[in-house]
């Protein structure tokens, strides 16, 4: 009836108000019962003369008015206590509803600072409470809160500011180093193991390079600055991702399977939304085994979902599931890919309002699945 729920603090504060109230009034109603309790006095016979037996007419007429004073008395004090126990459960009743009042009035600005508090996240680090009204505890904890998210924002802004500056400065020696071997290389008589020096070295320059790419996309995509967002076709993107990956696909000789309908399509930065499809076609290609399969499919309902699931080992779940971080990688490989694939998917994704599941298939293999919100029409025709 009161539509309390239990253990939250609001049903604590409506309890604490209920008992506090009903305790007074049975206070209150046990004062009025103890002071109508009292009995009448003995009335001492108006014409009793010591040593006469029997009972004058006056003493017998006193004592039967007093015995029918006792026995109003005794139903009055029944009706009383009926009376009382009525009032108590209905006193129990409305101070359960007045508590419940109360305790919505006293907890509405702590609901307010909770559903503000809820909606900013680390994209949106610079809304702030702005609690008005008096200087009271509510709006100590709101002007905390504002402080906190102050400096979240301003140490999420130097991180970011500092992997984009960094990323951005390293590609400056790192050009100048590809270009020396390249010299190097092209004299005359250059000797074998130069030839295969730089070789390596150009392998490892790629490598680094692709990392700082990598660095760019992520702290870009944390940054949630979709500015060029427009209607995206994920098929079209899963096209182009598979024909930038063909050579490796017959190399290996994969199968690999794509239903994906024409209304599989969202909204968002197409750059980013490109390097989330491509991240994941390039992570199903390159850890699949030899004669594998890759099986890709996508739906749009209530949300737009891109599912890539792919053949091989049997996976442990927990390890699986930590791929989304930066540097992570199953068997702990450091020489192989940067290990920064699927947490930039897990970025883009987050960045326009979807996110990534990791699934560890039982029989062996990955499950990848990506669901984002969805375009308001059609982007390519059936």
């Amino acid at each position: 009836m009161i539509g309390l729920r239990s253990g939250t603090v609001g049903a604590r504060f409506t309890m604490l108000y209920a008992v506090v109230f009903l305790l007074s009034g049975v206070g209150l109603l046990g004062l009025a019962f103890l002071l109508s309790g009292s009995s009448l006095s003995d009335v001492a016979p108006a014409g009793d003369i010591p040593g006469q037996g029997g009972l004058t007419a006056t003493q017998q007429r006193v004592q039967e008015l007093e015995g029918q004073l006792a026995a109003v008395h005794a139903q009055q004090s029944r009706r009383l206590l009926v009376g009382s126990l009525l009032a108590l459960i209905v006193m129990a009743i409305v101070s359960l509803l007045l508590g419940r009042v109360l305790a919505k009035r006293v907890l509405r600005p702590l609901r307010r600072i909770a559903a503000v508090t809820r909606r900013i996240s680390a994209d949106s680090l610079d809304q702030r409470l702005a609690v008005t009204g008096p200087a009271d505890e509510v709006k100590d904890l709101a002007d905390t809160i504002d402080g906190l998210l102050g400096r979240l924002e301003s140490s999420f802004t130097a991180q970011r500011r500092f992997v984009a500056n960094a990323s951005h400065e390293l590609r400056t020696p790192l050009a100048t180093m590809r270009a020396s071997v390249d010299v190097a290389v092209a004299k005359p008589g250059a000797a074998a193991s130069t030839v295969a020096l730089a070789a390596r070295l150009r392998r490892q320059l790629d490598r680094v390079d692709h990392l700082l790419d990598g660095f760019l996309v992520l702290a870009r995509a944390q940054h949630g600055a979709l500015a060029d967002a427009a209607p995206v076709d994920l098929g079209d993107l899963i096209d182009a991702a598979l024909r930038e990956r063909s050579t490796d696909v017959r190399r290996k000789a994969l199968s690999v399977t794509v239903d994906v309908p024409p209304e599989t399509a969202t909204v968002g930065s197409p750059a980013l939304l490109a390097r989330l499809v491509g991240n994941v076609v390039d992570n199903a290609v390159t850890h699949n085994e030899t004669g594998g399969w890759i099986q890709i499919t996508g739906s749009a309902n209530v949300e737009t979902a891109l599912i890539v699931e792919t053949g091989g080992p049997i996976f442990d779940q927990r390890k699986v599931e930590r791929l989304a971080q930066p540097f992570e990688r199953l068997g702990g490989d450091r020489t192989g890919s940067p290990g920064l694939g699927l947490s930039i998917v897990a970025a883009v994704a987050a960045a326009h309002g979807g996110r990534l599941a990791l699934l560890a298939r039982p029989e062996g293999g990955l499950r990848v699945s990506i669901t984002l919100p969805p375009a308001k029409a059609p982007v390519r025709a059936a």
